[in-house]
Parts: C-alpha cells; structure tokens; sequence
C-alpha cells in the first residue's frame, strides 16, 4: 500500500528549528546579502535537512521577486554556449536562483518573444550575443535588469570578450609565416563579436600590406564553414581566419573534401577555442572566455537585483591567440 506523502515543512518550522526568526529563514532565501555568511549556511542546512523549498508563488508576492533569472543565446547548439551556460546556472543556484534558458536561433523576432513571454516570471535577464535592435533591448531594460554578453550598448551592463586584440595576433601569425592573402570568414552581421574580428583583422592586415578578403558564411556553423570552402579557394587566399571554432571545424571538413590538406596547402585559425583541441589537426584558434562571462554577467545581475539599476558597466575579458596545428607556411614559400 503506498504511503501517504509527508507534509511539506512550513517556514515556521524551519525557523524553529534552526533557532531563527521567521523573517531570517525568509532573507537566506530572497535576501541572503543582508545576513552573515554562517547564517545563511546554517538555515539553508537545516532547511535541506527537513525538505523545505519556499514557495516561489508567495515569494513573488510578498517580496517583488520570483527567484528566477533568464538567460537567452542565439544558438545553443554552438559550441561556445554551454560553458557561459553552466557557469551562469552555477552562479545562480548559489544565490539561490533558477534559470530560465531561451534558444533564439539567431531570430531577432523570436528572441522579442522569449523575452516578452519570460519577463512576467523572471527577475532579469542576460541577453549573450543578443540580435534584438537596441531601441528593444532599451525597451526590455525599462521593464526588467537586463545583463548583455558580447553586445556593446552604452548605459547598459554588460561583458565583452574583447577578441580583437586575439584576431589580430592571428593575423600577425599568419604574416610571419609567409602568407599574404587571407580570408575572414564572416559571422552574423549584426554580431557585435563579428564586427569587432572583422575590423581587428582587416585593420591589422593593412597595417602588415596582407591582402584580406572577406567571405561570408551562411551561418555561424560547421555547414556554413563546409559551404564557405569553395570561395576561399576561389579567392585564391592561402589562409583563413574563421568566425569561430564551429565554422572553422567545416571549413577543415569542406577543404579535406576536395583534397586540400591542412596546413601543408592551407592554413586555419579559429575563434572561441571551444573546440580547437578536438579537431584534426588541432586547431589553432583564439582563446575564449565563456565561462568566466557566464559567471560574470549573472554577478552583474543580482548586483542589479539587489541593488537598483546600474549607470552601465562595461567589464572586458581580454583573448589571445593559442598556436596548435592548422597553421603552417605557405606552400610557395617552402
């Protein structure tokens, strides 16, 4: 015969137990920064201990907060999201907060929809590589904090992965071992990360008299790097530096497919370094920062949560360029 469930513990009873106020068993959950440390973790002990999760419902009501976050990414089959991903959900649950995850798919219709939808439920939101236009963001920041990973919108909070200075020590890379055109292979145009790659390596192979030719792919992804392929060969470039790791991991697939080897006939570079020691060769490409910007962004936000609205904070995250296998001197040149 199955047993009757138990009764879910009240917060009284937590508080009893604990030997507390009931308004502190309430701030170690909603308010935890404005009790000690040793507190907060002997509450939350005892509460574990008897099964006790407050009710998000009342919570909301009483106190203005839903104890949830959310996070929104425009693709989240991209290999740099998840580590931003779990990092900012280890940060939340920490605080003591859920996080509610949005897929966009590069759709800036479709990431106004999320964010209308989750605004009713949700504390804040951190917006990663957002495509939404800024007079949305703006509009989205009156309603609730708002948090921006790789989006450069004055006034506004917000973390940038400052890859320039990576994509122009690639480009360095690449004058050094001989090559003098190159290709860029292009991101999204409305990517923030995309314009900052792009004018980093154009700028800097003028200032090295390297011709670069830009390429677009059809989307940041391992099928848009394949497809990009046949015009980099086209361009008669000997080298190219990849929007990211994804499309530089169809890039390396697309030039094995028509016989060219990497990098004894063509050089690769990527960006984000998610997958650079996985691929074959593995890939020379730009540090990446996701995590430590996961973790970062969400700290930006409870500060918001806890404390009001920000004059906009920019924290940058500075890369480099990481040296594997794909880049080699030109074959002319040996």
């Amino acid at each position: 015969m199955d047993q009757p469930p138990k009764p879910i513990p009240t917060i009284e009873q937590v508080a009893r137990a604990a030997g507390v106020a009931r308004s502190t068993v309430s701030r170690a959950f909603s308010r935890p920064g404005m009790l000690s440390p040793q507190t907060v973790a002997h509450v939350m002990a005892v509460a574990a201990r008897l099964g006790y999760a407050p009710n998000q419902v009342a919570r909301a009501l009483s106190t203005g907060r839903y104890g949830n976050i959310a996070l929104i990414v425009p693709d989240v089959a991209n290999p740099f999201f998840p580590p931003l991903i779990r990092a900012a959900e280890a940060r939340a649950d920490a605080a003591g907060l859920c996080v509610f995850l949005g897929d966009s798919d590069e759709d800036p219709a479709q990431e106004e929809r999320l964010t209308g939808k989750m605004a009713a439920q949700v504390d804040g939101f951190v917006l990663a590589s957002s495509r939404l236009a800024e007079d949305a963001v703006r509009a989205l920041r009156g309603r609730r904090p708002v948090v921006l990973v790789n989006r450069d919108i004055e006034g506004l909070d917000r973390v940038l992965i400052d890859s320039a200075p990576g994509a122009a020590a690639a480009v360095r890379h690449l004058q050094v071992l001989g090559h003098r055109r190159i290709a860029y292979i292009g991101g999204p145009p409305s990517s923030w990360s995309n314009q900052q790659r792009r004018t980093a390596v154009l700028r800097t192979a003028k200032e090295l008299e390297v011709e670069a030719v830009e390429v677009a792919a059809e989307r940041p992804s391992y099928e848009g790097g394949m497809a990009a392929a046949s015009a980099v060969l086209a361009a008669r470039t000997t080298a190219a530096i990849a929007f990211d790791d994804l499309v530089a991991q169809g890039l390396l697939a697309g030039l094995a497919g028509v016989g060219i080897e990497v990098p004894a006939a063509f050089s690769v570079i990527g960006c984000d370094d998610v997958l650079g020691a996985r691929t074959y060769p593995p890939l020379t490409t730009i540090s990446s920062r996701s995590n430590d910007a996961g973790r970062a962004a969400i700290e930006m936000l409870l500060a918001q949560i806890e404390s009001g609205p920000s004059k906009g904070t920019a924290r940058r995250l500075p890369t480099e360029l990481i040296v594997r296998a794909t880049t080699a001197e030109p074959p002319g040149r040996r």
